[in-house]
């Protein structure tokens, strides 16, 4: 099957791209053409995923579909974005149609949770890899950053953590459960929903926020160093949910809630005041503070320093 014949069979005609809102042209031409509301800004990210590094090399391609723009998405939510589109770069061993027609499905679904059109990309041959860029807007001046943390503000999250990490022994054929704790951590893995709603609320009540791809700990050392603050992270506050907990034990459910990557749920900071403006509308987990300083520490109850050496996931680390 060539690129074009790829292409126009499994993607032009998916129903994910067939228009939207802003989209002015998408796929079959040079370029995409996209619109912008006047006074609005355009948010743009791209994500790429290898497989044997970000998803096993042999899985269901409907879920790997659905997770590729998931995660993508999430950095939209991170910056207060409403999603328009996105482009998808497809690396393909030889795969047959049947793949190729449950992994576009896959995209599809995920594309209509999140309110994208597919508006163009490319295919070639090579390893597995999948590299999809995210487009969104926002009004001009209202971007959530990273830097704007300040001193007395609350540490929040969005919805609980460790799922996906806690998924991971699952996904690798590890260890079994039980459906009814499966479900929700593979659920989690495979289609983490981007907290879009929520980031669009947080636009001016929000001091700074980011999506948790690598890890809470390590997340939030880029909030605090982009700021110049220190973080404080309160061990009891941080949300888990009952399956993890249930799955993993205790102690085990706190390390992937506390650095395990994969859970696209969005870390923010707010003046305590903004809190109530929130709660009610949106899930907001109170887990810490702001201060002075420098860097992130892990509280226990007693209010000792129990940080971890290790905070998250790394590429490219360098090993000793």
């Amino acid at each position: 099957m060539g690129e074009f014949e790829l292409i126009n069979r499994f993607f032009a005609a998916a129903s994910c791209a067939q228009g939207g809102e802003g989209v002015v042209l998408g796929i079959g031409d040079d370029c995409a053409l996209l619109s912008l509301f006047p006074g609005e800004q355009m948010a743009v990210s791209t994500d790429t995923l290898v497989a044997g590094v970000h998803f096993p090399a042999v899985c269901d391609p409907c879920l790997l579909g659905q997770r590729s723009l998931a995660v993508a998405a999430s950095d939209l939510a991170a910056m207060g974005a409403k999603p328009i589109g996105f482009t998808l770069a497809l690396t393909l061993p030889d795969v047959g149609p049947d793949w190729l027609a449950a992994f576009a499905e896959g995209l599809s679904r995920m594309a209509h949770r999140c309110g994208m059109s597919l508006i163009g990309g490319d295919t070639t041959r090579g390893p597995l890899s999948i590299t999809v860029t995210v487009f969104g807007s926002v009004p001009a001046g209202q971007a959530l950053r990273r830097s704007g943390a300040r001193p007395g503000d609350v540490l929040c999250v969005g919805a609980a953590l460790g799922n996906a990490a806690g998924a991971l022994p699952l996904v690798l054929g590890e260890r079994v459960a039980p459906v009814e704790l499966a479900a929700p951590l593979l659920g989690h893995y495979w289609s983490p929903m981007p907290q879009l709603e929520l980031g669009q609320l947080l636009r001016g009540h929000a001091t700074a926020a980011l999506d948790i791809s690598d890890g809470l700990l390590a997340d939030c050392g880029h909030i605090a160093k982009a700021s110049g603050v220190a973080i404080e992270v309160n061990l009891e506050q941080v949300p888990m949910s009952s399956a993890l907990q249930a799955f993993l034990g205790q102690d085990a459910a706190r390390r992937a809630a506390l650095t395990g990557g994969d859970d696209y749920v969005l870390a923010f900071t707010l003046p305590p005041e903004a809190l109530s403006s929130l709660q009610g509308r949106v899930a907001v987990h109170v887990i810490g503070r702001v201060l002075e300083g420098e860097g992130v520490t892990l509280r226990d109850p007693q209010g000792r320093d129990i940080t971890p050496v290790q905070r998250g996931y790394q590429h490219f680390r360098e090993t000793p």
